[in-house]
């Protein structure tokens, strides 16, 4: 048999196996960490069964810690921290509720993150199925908890419902925000946009958090030249899902309706310059310092484009975490300390 051939095709194999192996390590580690998840809930579900029927006091929980420790001293998880929050998992959610938005596929501490900061039901839901779909880190998760991202996300003034087919109409209106938060630049209330341009594009991956997924940084004052004249756009992303440029515009000031006919310049430009087949027609996000209300929706009724128009703040005062009764996330992994990996 031919060598190269013999080679290639033990290439072929070894490429599938080695998929084949990463897939199933993949399956067994989510198998692992919902027989965890399903446990735990057990474990809270059973002391609170027990303290409502035998009256059991907060003791018990130490006593629990100390037995289960000596009987299985193998596995780690079995601190009076970690049962307490085992405690509040059952109390929170129910055991279909776990199964129906797959919390269980979720690593422990996000889960504790999001019953200590996250209190209504319908926005741990959100956080919830937001982890699970951009396999945020619990550092990212938590920012965006504290930035309020539930209240902000897909809340830009838009006309995407006219000017783009469903569902992308939908997908689009949903990947903006409103407002934008930039408080992790160094900037007073008075700077000018552009030392606001380039103080994003120096924090280019924060502003890319922000933003959200699926946005590509293209340039900052991208070239545009039109019948010998030069145009430059302020911030130009591609867009991964939505097959679309982003053309993004700041204003420092109030908007005004002017913003909007340029920004329709702007798109139509791109589309014709940039566009290419397979891409869907470009969309546009004016963004301005102050709240943009009526005027703004006057200013989109009749555009050609899709645009939509939010606010931004430079500077924002995040409320603190809410005191609990029960430990920090932060005690916690020390009392744990190795026993859980933390992606």
């Amino acid at each position: 048999m031919n060598n190269d051939l013999l080679s290639n095709d033990y290439k072929d194999l070894l490429k599938t196996l080695k998929e084949k192996v990463a897939t199933s390590r993949y399956r067994a580690a989510l198998s692992v960490n919902s027989e965890m998840i399903n446990l735990y809930h057990y474990i809270g579900s059973e002391i609170i069964s027990g303290q409502k029927k035998y009256g059991w006091g907060a003791k018990v929980i130490d006593r629990l810690s100390k037995d289960l420790r000596r009987e299985f001293p193998d596995m780690k998880g079995f601190s009076p921290t970690n049962l307490k929050y085992m405690k509040l998992f059952s109390e929170s959610f129910s055991k279909d509720e776990i199964s129906q938005q797959a919390a269980d596929q979720l690593p422990w501490f996000h889960i504790i993150t999001i019953l200590v900061e996250v209190k209504n039901p319908l926005e741990r839901r959100f956080y919830i199925q937001k982890a699970r779909e951009h396999g945020w880190s619990r550092n990212v998760l938590s920012m965006q908890i504290e930035t309020n991202l539930f209240k902000r996300e897909g809340k830009a003034i838009t006309n995407f419902n006219e000017k783009l087919p469903s569902p992308k109409s939908e997908l689009a209106q949903s990947i903006l925000k409103n407002p934008y938060l930039f408080d992790f630049l160094s900037l007073g209330q008075d700077a000018h946009e552009r030392e606001i341009e380039k103080g994003l594009i120096d924090h280019i991956e924060k502003f890319l958090l922000e933003l959200g997924e699926g946005f590509a940084f293209l340039g900052r004052q991208y070239h545009l030249q039109i019948e010998e004249q030069d145009f430059y756009i302020d911030l130009l992303f591609y867009h991964i899902r939505l097959r679309s440029f982003v053309v993004i515009e700041l204003k420092s000031g109030k908007f005004k309706p002017e913003y909007a006919g340029k920004m329709n310049f702007y798109l139509s430009a791109v589309d014709d310059l940039l566009r290419q087949p397979g891409d869907n027609p470009s969309i546009g996000l004016v963004l301005c310092r102050s709240k943009v209300g009526v005027v703004a929706e006057y200013a989109l009724r009749d555009m050609t484009k899709p645009i939509g128009l939010a606010e931004y703040r430079l500077t924002e005062s995040l409320p603190e975490n809410l005191k609990t009764v029960l430990p920090t996330i932060e005690e916690l992994e020390n009392e744990l300390a190795k026993e859980f990996v933390d992606p």
